[in-house]
């Protein structure tokens, strides 16, 4: 039967914060195409059982547990998916921190550099090894995970939306760095997508400003990123595709914000 993406057949791709949420989802979309998926994650657990429901599905998916804010974490992955695929053709950065979610007056150093590092950090240093060999190997592919924080401001994210505006420069300035070596680099950007199971209750909250009329699921971000790999989007580079059901087209705004006013810290308490 075909799936549309036969393109996409026996290439290698790397997914990073595969164990769970989107990350999970797109590993399994890619290996329901054929593609040989190395399955990421900070927790070994998590990257396992990703790699072991591809495997059981008659897919081909390998465990790589790893820091992507550490080079020499970010170096041994790569060499252990090289050894088992030999090659790179596909990057998937999807590893990233959105929580603990602080105020900007309840934020400090050290959550800020952690946030940053895994986010953006992350994302340069697995793109800076993966499009190494996609250069000697006639190209490849990489995606890089945004957000609508990267447009539009959510309350006490300020980390994380900083690091999002930032992915989407990374990913033009790596455009234009990388496309005389036939590497495409794009972005996605999801809206608010349920990533943990929320209650029925919150999901509607959530979801009833959304366009659509509801919240996105993990699947719902797995097309756009088959297409931007694949041979369909061979013209398509520097861009983001955005997946948020409407959400940064309409004037109103949606229910995303967690944290309202009310909740953020007294000046007496400053």
């Amino acid at each position: 039967m075909s799936t549309g993406y036969e393109s996409l057949d026996g290439k290698s791709v790397l997914v990073t914060g595969g164990g769970k949420g989107i990350g999970r989802a797109l590993a399994e979309r890619f290996a329901s195409v054929g593609c040989r998926v190395g399955v990421n994650d900070v927790e070994a657990e998590a990257a396992s059982e990703t790699a072991a429901a591809i495997n059981d599905a008659r897919g081909t998916a390998i465990a790589l547990a790893a820091d992507v804010s550490d080079g020499s974490a970010v170096e041994s992955m790569v060499d252990a998916f090289l050894a088992e695929f030999g090659t790179i053709d596909v990057l998937m950065n999807n590893a990233g921190l959105v929580s603990p979610m602080l105020h900007f007056f309840e934020a400090d150093e050290a959550w800020w550099r952690r946030i940053i590092d895994v986010n953006l950090t992350g994302h340069f240093l697995t793109s800076h090894r993966a499009a190494r060999v996609m250069a000697k190997n006639g190209g490849g592919v990489i995606l890089n995970m945004s957000s609508g924080g990267a447009k539009r401001a959510h309350r006490s994210f300020t980390a994380y939306d900083a690091t999002k505006g930032g992915i989407e420069a990374l990913t033009r300035a790596m455009a234009l760095d990388l496309g005389p070596y036939n590497i495409r680099v794009n972005a996605l950007m999801p809206g608010s997508i349920d990533t943990s199971g929320l209650a029925v209750e919150d999901r509607i909250y959530r979801g009833e400003n959304v366009p659509l009329g509801r919240i996105g699921e993990p699947l719902d971000m797995t097309g756009a990123a088959l297409f931007l790999a694949s041979d369909d989007a061979a013209y398509i580079t520097g861009d983001v595709i955005k997946v948020d059901g409407g959400m940064l087209a309409q004037q109103r705004s949606a229910t995303v914000d967690i944290k309202p006013p009310s909740e953020f810290p007294a000046i007496e308490d400053l």
